[in-house]
């Protein structure tokens, strides 16, 4: 391949990558913004509520990082320190495991809401509303610990020749780690992982067996002629399980196709951006399907604007 054709594929690569950081930074700010509003409109919200304006906030602030370390990768040419190195990435990696298991908890919880009152899940109904602060404290506290070993192998360093260092920005680049600590470090972060990544598998499969079961009642109900609407339940959790089947696929992508990659060789520029902009496409997409798919939040803004419009012919 060619200087030129590898200049083009890079130049179109950063520019999508940064297309989808603004998009993603938007998308989750207006679903933020969304679920802050419903909450103080909305004196007793669901645990899937606070779980989705939870995880808007962590995707918001994770493209923030990300896209701080691209514009140093590929834009501004200041230096970094050590502590501005070591504090940046360790936030991104915290706010990557906070992505995942967010995401595993709402799953959780929408086949709580979802569970019938027979169920052995029904009881946690009335108490996963009073716990749900407590489990964000708990994320947090152990996304913060589990991430902590970045603050120590994060080094500033402009001597991007040295093979020995993992090429992480312009001014930052992790330790030299020999083959074993290297592949352990691997492993133990997909085993980590997969344990969640079982918990969605298994409330996303409940929720399609109950969403199935549901359907052969309606069936039953009304004619064939007749589509009843589904319930805002239903939709909801249609939803969920389209954002488990978007965060697997991206994961799964992103762990096989590039990060087993970077156990083999040193990660260039090119290499990089392609990673991040698919290690961070859930977190655009999740919030756009979110909004798509939220008929609530298009009648708040609506009521919102509608009385504000009357406001203005009042005054004037």
């Amino acid at each position: 391949m060619s200087t030129n054709n590898i200049l083009f594929h890079f130049i179109a690569i950063r520019n999508a990558f940064f297309l989808e950081v603004s998009i993603g930074i938007t998308a989750n700010a207006f679903l933020l913004h969304f679920h802050i509003l419903w909450f103080f409109l909305k004196h007793r919200p669901r645990p899937t509520d606070m779980t989705i304006g939870h995880l808007a906030l962590i995707h918001m602030v994770m493209l923030s990082i990300v896209g701080v370390i691209a514009a140093d990768i590929y834009a501004t040419q200041e230096l970094w320190d050590n502590f501005t190195c070591k504090v940046i990435i360790y936030l991104h990696q915290v706010m990557r495991g906070l992505s995942l298991r967010a995401t595993c908890l709402l799953s959780i919880l929408q086949a709580i809401t979802l569970s019938p009152r027979s169920s052995f899940l029904a009881k946690f109904k009335h108490t996963a509303s009073h716990h749900i602060m407590c489990g964000f404290l708990f994320l947090w506290v152990f996304n913060l610990s589990i991430s902590a070993h970045f603050l120590i192998s994060t080094i500033a360093t402009t001597n991007h020749t040295s093979n020995s260092l993992l090429f992480v920005t312009k001014c930052c680049s992790l330790r030299p780690l020999s083959y074993l600590p290297r592949y352990t470090f691997y492993v133990t972060a997909i085993f980590r992982d997969v344990p969640l990544l079982g918990l969605m598998a298994l409330s996303s499969g409940y929720m399609v067996t109950l969403l199935c079961r549901h359907k052969r009642r309606s069936q039953h109900l009304h004619s064939t002629s007749l589509s009843p609407r589904a319930s805002p339940e239903h939709r909801a959790t249609q939803t969920i399980l389209l954002l488990m089947s978007i965060f697997v696929l991206l994961y799964l992508l992103d762990c096989i196709v590039f990060s087993f990659s970077g156990m083999w060789w040193k990660i260039d520029p090119v290499h990089l951006c392609l990673q991040m902009l698919v290690g961070n496409g859930y977190a655009t997409i999740g919030p756009l399907v979110l909004i798509s798919t939220e008929n609530q939040m298009i009648q708040l803004f609506k009521s919102i604007w509608e009385k504000e419009s009357k406001l203005l012919l009042v005054q004037e």
